[in-house]
């Protein structure tokens, strides 16, 4: 699909009988271009749709452009030598992805997955480097991305190394945490138990058992769309030494 001639910052995507409005601007990366730069982007974006499970990228495809998630949910795996499934993690709404093969001229590292239904701008290579060269927001935050990317990179690598597997289903859930507008701690978008058993390498059951030990003691409370931390300082106990 590509973005109609709607408002400047405000693509319209026709869906069925009706149309889905866009707006870059609510795009964290692209927040604060100038009127020219999203006149620039609003005409090369394309938008795709996907379905629950499609494969959004593949990994060893080509570096042809920036991607960004609209709607939905995706996860980035990776496929290890026996072919099973590794999730790296998730993508939310207003998350980019494909910018180190972009930036490198490379090959994709990992596949991305859709696990709900989704829709994703494609931004091609052209002009997402330019506003990489050109536009000093785009640039500073995407240095910022970079660094933060590297120090997840680096906590995940130190979780995998963890031999005890609930303590390390407990580091994960810590890694995940965010802090609401009003001061809960809570995960959001948590992905299955399956997922998270793929990401840290255990199994389904021991992720399931270990979620249901924090919510007997009173320490987790899952909802609808997220999961509530009640008592973050016991769940950091559990990580530096205190058993289950």
């Amino acid at each position: 699909m590509k973005v109609s001639s709607t408002p400047a910052d405000s693509p319209s995507i026709p869906r069925g009988k009706g149309e889905l409005q866009i707006h870059l601007r609510n795009i964290p990366l692209l927040a604060n271009l100038t009127d020219e730069e999203i006149v620039r982007v609003k005409a090369d974006m394309r938008v795709r749709s996907y379905a629950k499970r499609d494969v959004v990228l593949h990994k060893g495809g080509s570096g042809d452009g920036l991607l960004f998630l609209l709607t939905g949910q995706l996860q980035v795996i990776d496929v290890t030598e026996d072919g099973r499934a590794i999730g790296l993690r998730m993508l939310a709404p207003g998350d980019f992805f494909g910018e180190i093969a972009l930036i490198n001229n490379s090959t994709r590292s990992a596949s991305v997955v859709a696990m709900t239904p989704v829709l994703v701008g494609f931004l091609p290579a052209a002009t997402a480097l330019h506003l990489f060269s050109h536009s000093p927001s785009v640039a500073r935050q995407m240095l910022q991305h970079l660094a933060q990317k590297i120090q997840r990179d680096s906590e995940f690598r130190a979780l995998l190394s963890i031999n005890n597997t609930t303590k390390r289903i407990f580091t994960y859930l810590l890694l995940m945490v965010q802090t609401d507008a009003d001061g809960i701690s809570i995960v959001k978008n948590l992905p299955t138990h399956q997922d998270i058993a793929n990401m840290i390498n255990t199994s389904r059951e021991t992720v399931t058992r270990a979620l249901l030990t924090l919510a007997q003691q009173g320490i987790i409370e899952k909802e609808q769309h997220r999961l509530v931390i009640l008592n973050r300082a016991a769940l950091e106990r559990l990580v530096h030494g205190d058993s289950a």
